[in-house]
């Protein structure tokens, strides 16, 4: 039955591709839906179409220029030495060293190609993702366009946009889990332990390269923000886990900042792609700058003026979080929300969605900073 499913999905892809014009809202689906595109010859046809790049013009091969006085060059390369695990064990080290020197150079050739974009730690967990499935002048093309479109917040001077993303995480479990959310507020964990979760789309975190380029055909088949989504979606799952946590920043954030390797992808998936039609950007843009906007200075400045005649202004601030008014439509479970057919909601993702028929709202609020332990991302 897994292999009549298999060849079955595997014609579709096919007739998807061949057929005049290109029906890129069915690749989408296919993309999104159980399994996403089986092989990583189907994604070398595939996920250029997902990125609308034109197979016959790719980048020439870099010239020895490229290097000469680039400013990215040294940050680059000692990312680049430090990424052995993220290549197949077993492979020969020469082949191993030719890839990663492709690697450099595609980063080099794009930022280069790009001055508006900043290289960002993490950055190469991407790029040697797309260098293992499609090669390297195809990755080239398609890093570009992903890093000018997807990736863009990211890739700004400052971590700002990078920080508002991160604010979109809280409103998501709130709605589905609330004590899940009071919980993780309690503990005033933060979003950090997410950061390299979205920034490398879980590739600097997930040792199996399978689940890598499963999570990489849902991403490229929807909205930028799906990976925030995603994030939220494995919170959730470890619910438990989380609750029977001591209510402490370090003891939550350890935990979480530890991803299961076993996670079950395809169900977290799907929920993923629930949750975002049920719950869309825009509706979570408010709260998401309002969460931000009650950790300011400005706002928080009567518990200040509390806390100054109290001297105990961290118990204050804790008491007004556990007391804060809960509206009604932050109650309801995601049960009791009007729920249509989830293939009907894919579907309609891969249509609208992630065709970028929606807007961002995305807010211009600062994340508090975290300590130092907890900005260590990248062990």
């Amino acid at each position: 039955d897994f292999d009549s499913k298999k060849k079955r999905k595997v014609a579709e892809i096919y007739q998807a591709l061949n057929s005049d014009p290109i029906d890129v809202a069915a690749l989408r689906r296919m993309a999104i839906s159980e399994g996403g595109l089986l092989t990583d010859e189907i994604r070398c046809k595939v996920w250029p179409k997902l990125l609308s790049v034109n197979t016959d013009d790719l980048p020439p091969p870099p010239g020895k220029e490229l290097r000469e006085d680039n400013k990215d060059y040294q940050q680059v390369l000692l990312d680049v030495r430090r990424s052995l695990r993220r290549f197949p064990p077993g492979m020969p080290d020469d082949q191993r060293e030719g890839l990663q020197e492709d690697l450099i150079d595609i980063i080099l050739h794009v930022l280069k190609r790009n001055p508006q974009l900043h290289y960002y730690q993490g950055y190469h967990d991407i790029v040697v993702t797309f260098l293992l499935v499609v090669g390297d002048r195809l990755a080239t093309a398609l890093v570009e366009k992903l890093s000018t479109h997807h990736l863009r917040d990211f890739m700004d001077p400052t971590m700002d946009n990078t920080k508002h993303i991160l604010n979109y995480l809280m409103p998501i479990i709130d709605q589905v889990n609330p004590e899940v959310h009071d919980f993780m507020q309690s503990a005033e964990v933060g979003t950090i332990f997410a950061l390299s979760w979205l920034i490398t789309w879980f590739g600097h975190v997930l040792s199996d390269f399978r689940h890598v380029v499963r999570l990489y055909d849902f991403f490229l088949a929807c909205h930028p923000l799906m990976p925030i989504y995603f994030a939220a979606v494995i919170v959730l799952y470890r619910e438990q886990e989380v609750l029977d946590c001591e209510c402490d920043m370090a003891s939550v954030h350890h935990l979480l900042s530890q991803i299961p390797q076993d996670l079950p992808y395809e169900t977290l998936i799907s929920r993923a792609g629930d949750l975002f039609v049920q719950f869309p950007p825009s509706e979570l843009a408010r709260e998401a700058a309002q969460q931000q906007a009650e950790r300011t200075a400005a706002s928080t400045f009567k518990d200040f003026e509390l806390a100054s005649v109290q001297q105990r202004p961290d118990t204050v601030l804790r008491q007004r979080f556990r007391e804060r008014p809960r509206g009604e439509e932050r109650t309801k479970s995601i049960s009791t929300k009007p729920r249509t057919n989830r293939f009907v909601k894919l579907v309609v993702m891969g249509l609208t969605v992630a065709l970028g028929a929606a807007a961002l709202a995305v807010v211009k609020s600062a994340l508090e900073w975290a300590p130092k332990f907890e900005l260590q991302i990248f062990p």
